[in-house]
């Protein structure tokens, strides 16, 4: 308890005992000047040792990149015995010094100046200030990423479907809702269809009178699995049965014109049948058929309102094939099932089955209980690959390592999949991250892809990005397009490029509005998911020391984008998010909702967060009169009796 002015000292208060306390105080206050003070002379020789990098950056980034090599600097020690030591006198425990390190510092060493009695004499940093930092990061963030809305200082880019291409509605919907910059993802569609994108942004930003910048996101390396062999042509429909077993509701399919075929009313299976013979059915109609098993089955006719088609329903299980011929009960009108589209095939691997990674990216055979063989994209993988090193297969999903190598076969020893086995199917990420691969983060395809993105966007998102000599050649080629109006995003995505971290950024600081993107998807996958949440900390922190803004991307929201309902997780995801500059949603039949329920998410954190540090406005949650609640029943006569 805290003695209040005027109120006698405790009993037994002991003279000696308080000299010796303010001996050990000032004993404590000299270990801290000393720590701070070798801190300080740390600054100097970080700055000496990274001199030629600091060098090269434009000259508006250099006080940015001082600050980024002082924190770097502080960060090579273990802080947290100082950090303790320094709030037990009150001071800066330098927790949140990431935008003005050799500012914080000197305030420190300042004020343990003044508990000494030397007054208050705080000497000036050369690089950034104390006020300077943050406001460094948010002027950078609006020349990057456009201003903030009001209301949230962090923006909302949303990867566009290709359908924004044709539907103007879509894309002036989505700026409407929140949408900040729109993301053109050049892995998919083509360049008229990526100019058709942005130039519905612009329409809608202009229309709605809000900022919506165009990104464009280079495709990068292809590391993928080849294809496989195509299954036979045949659809299956499967009624629903309830618990027990029986028969709840039919199942649906949709004949259709095979020369004019027209969308279902439903998401259903389509079946293409001739269109002269699909004109003579009538509602009530009964289908015969002996299935791709041989099986008896019958389908039952309901027109379609619009009087496009069919909607066929089976009572049972029903196989149906190229060539399945149709026969009209109580007549001979009969017709044959038209070219119906080929089964996806998988190959389903156990822990300890062998796959073979082939250079050879022919359709591979699937052979149930065989070899299982799949090719893959990118050849340099068979000249580089090592025995032990880990591969890593559709975001994750699958795992394993290299048992065997040679020039044109790699073996893989799964050890990570599901306990009833994991499907492998054709173009599914691979991922080496042991493996050093000598191949350009800029491929030809992205090179040409360039011309467009410096035509029709703002940014560009540079994929694969892994060492600094990848940010130079981007350097290079959008200054030999004249783009150095483009903004540059580096995709943190391997574990290569988080270790290069401090060079990737300071390299791409030699252009003036730069930026980075957290792919958190491909980083848990090469890093390990246990890493992913010190892994994005650690990222935005050295970020923040440049002053450079960040996107926080990958399933964010992603449950609600693809099935309209969030799970809990993703919104506490989703709320931590806004430390960054700019949060992407991906696309989904419910995107709009995902980017209005992430616009709130945001607004609601801005007001209790900035950064890592937390904003101390008044909190209405337990009390909204603002006045404590009334005592429990019997408080007071309990109160009453114990004061007698």
């Amino acid at each position: 308890m805290v003695a209040q002015p005027g109120q006698p000292r405790p009993a037994g208060h002991d003279v000696a005992g308080a000299h010796r306390a303010s001996r050990d105080a000032v004993s404590r206050l000299v270990t801290l000047q000393r720590d701070v003070d070798q801190l300080l002379r740390e600054l100097d020789e970080a700055q000496s040792l990274w001199s030629p990098w600091l060098a090269a950056v434009a000259k508006p980034h250099r006080g940015s990149a001082r600050n980024l090599v002082d924190y770097w600097a502080i960060r090579q020690h273990d802080l947290r015995d100082l950090q303790s030591r320094l709030a037990s006198f009150g001071l800066s425990s330098l927790g949140r010094s990431e935008a003005h390190v050799a500012a914080t510092l000197l305030l420190v060493h300042a004020a343990i100046g003044a508990m000494f009695g030397n007054g208050w004499h705080p000497r000036h940093t050369t690089t950034v200030g104390i006020d300077a930092g943050p406001r460094l990061l948010r002027q950078r963030a609006n020349d990057l990423l456009g201003p903030s809305p009001a209301g949230r200082p962090t923006r909302i880019m949303v990867t566009l479907p290709s359908e924004a291409a044709t539907n103007a509605d879509l894309v002036g919907d989505l700026v409407q809702r929140g949408m900040n910059v729109a993301r053109i993802n050049c892995a998919h569609d083509d360049a008229p269809a990526w100019r058709a994108m942005a130039r519905n942004v612009r329409q809608a930003a202009e229309t709605t009178g809000r900022t919506c910048l165009v990104a464009m996101d280079l495709a990068g390396p292809k590391l993928r699995t080849g294809p496989l062999e195509p299954g036979p042509r045949v659809i299956k429909l499967r009624p629903q049965k309830d618990l027990l077993g029986r028969i709840s509701a039919p199942t649906q399919a949709w004949l259709t014109s095979a020369e004019d075929p027209a969308a279902p009313p439903r998401p259903v299976v389509t079946i293409p049948v001739p269109g002269e013979w699909l004109r003579r059915r009538r509602t009530g109609d009964v289908l015969r058929l002996s299935d791709t098993r041989g099986a008896s089955r019958e389908l039952i006719l309901y027109a379609d309102e619009q009087a496009t088609g069919f909607v066929a329903e089976a009572a049972k299980t029903t196989y149906v094939g190229t060539g399945t011929v149709l026969h009209v009960a109580g007549g001979d009108d009969a017709a044959q099932v038209g070219t119906l589209p080929e089964v996806q095939q998988s190959l389903v691997l156990h822990r300890g089955d062998l796959l073979e990674l082939t250079r050879d990216c022919s359709a591979a055979p699937v052979h149930p209980g065989g070899q299982a063989r799949i090719g893959c994209t990118l050849p340099e993988i068979f000249d580089h690959a090592r025995v032990g090193e880990k591969v890593l297969i559709d975001d994750g999903q699958i795992g394993g390592q290299v048992v065997r190598v040679d020039t044109a076969v790699l073996t893989v020893r799964i050890d990570h999949a599901a306990t009833n086995g994991s499907k492998l199917r054709a173009d599914k990420g691979v991922n080496v991250p042991q493996t050093r691969l000598p191949i350009d983060a800029l491929t030809a395809k992205d090179i040409a892809d360039l011309s467009v993105v410096a035509e029709v966007a703002d940014l560009v998102e540079m994929s694969f990005v892994r060492e600094p000599s990848d940010v130079e050649r981007l350097l290079d080629q959008v200054n030999r397009l004249g783009a150095q109006r483009l903004g540059i995003i580096l995709k943190i995505e391997t574990s290569q490029a988080f270790e290069h971290l401090p060079q990737l950024l300071l390299t791409v600081m030699r252009h003036p509005r730069a930026g980075v993107m957290i792919a958190r998807g491909d980083l848990a996958v090469e890093c390990g998911y246990d890493r992913l949440a010190e892994l994005q900390e650690e990222i935005l922190w050295l970020c923040e020391a440049a002053h450079l803004p960040v996107i926080w991307a990958t399933q964010v929201l992603e449950q609600l984008a693809q099935t309209g309902d969030p799970s809990r997780a993703e919104i506490s995801d989703a709320a931590m998010s806004e430390r960054a500059e700019c949060v992407m949603l991906n696309k989904g039949p419910y995107i709009d909702d995902a980017v209005v329920l992430l616009d709130k998410i945001l607004r609601r954190m801005a007001e209790h967060l900035n950064k890592k540090f937390a904003l101390l406005r008044s909190l209405h949650s337990w009390h909204p009169s603002g006045t404590p609640p009334a005592a429990p029943a019997g408080s007071r006569s309990r109160s009453r009796g114990a004061g007698h």
